[in-house]
């Protein structure tokens, strides 16, 4: 059975720097009829398990930390596969933000994710694979993950409809941002479908030319 792409949105709040803003944030599951990926946890376990159905959840994979992408994640793993749980796999750079959601050390046990996401790293489900690509620049561990079989990229903040995610709060860099974006992503087909974290999907093809590179 063919790997798909579900989708969702769940609603919430985004918290940074002292401000909080109203965020909707897309939910993304990869999988088949009966095991999945679930891409980012924001805001509402029930809204990702909705998504879910009654798959097994292969683990839970952060984009970055920024609460609205991590919030129920400690939850989530905890709900999925009959309370059996799913690892948490985030990029190790974002430790400080997932400790402005989560805690620090002195928090209650299990608070950290389960397993380092690495720059280049293949992760399987359903038939297909999902590459990591580590883009700093939003967050300084944020990453995508390309899905060469199913011709999409999940881009979580650092590409948008329309350029790159936003910067100048803490932990963020425009100029790095550009430098991942034209290194790591630039070099997919043009015809590659991007996933993002908010918003409407677009292609590489489409923000190469809006940033000039086409």
């Amino acid at each position: 059975m063919a790997a798909r792409v579900d989708h969702a949105v769940s609603s919430g709040t985004f918290s940074l720097d002292g401000e909080t803003f109203d965020v909707d944030n897309n939910i993304w599951v990869v999988g088949d009829d009966s095991e999945c990926v679930v891409i980012d946890a924001p805001h509402s376990v029930d809204d990702i398990l909705a998504v879910v159905g009654g798959r097994t959840v292969k683990a839970i994979i952060c984009t970055h930390a920024h609460d609205d992408h991590v919030r129920v994640a400690p939850a989530l793993r905890q709900a999925v596969n009959g309370g059996s749980g799913a690892p948490i796999l985030l990029h190790p750079d974002d430790r400080p933000l997932w400790e402005l959601t989560h805690g620090g050390p002195d928090a209650e046990d299990g608070y950290l994710w389960d397993v380092d996401l690495v720059d280049g790293q293949e992760i399987e489900v359903a038939g297909t694979t999902l590459k990591v690509l580590h883009t700093p620049g939003h967050a300084p561990g944020a990453v995508c993950l390309y899905a060469e079989e199913l011709g999409c990229l999940f881009t979580g903040d650092t590409l948008f409809q329309g350029g790159p995610g936003a910067t100048g709060r803490s932990f963020s860099d425009r100029p790095t941002l550009e430098a991942s974006i034209r290194a790591k992503l630039f070099d997919l087909p043009d015809e590659t479908v991007v996933h993002t974290g908010h918003g409407d999907d677009t292609t590489i093809g489409a923000e190469r030319e809006l940033l000039g590179e086409g």
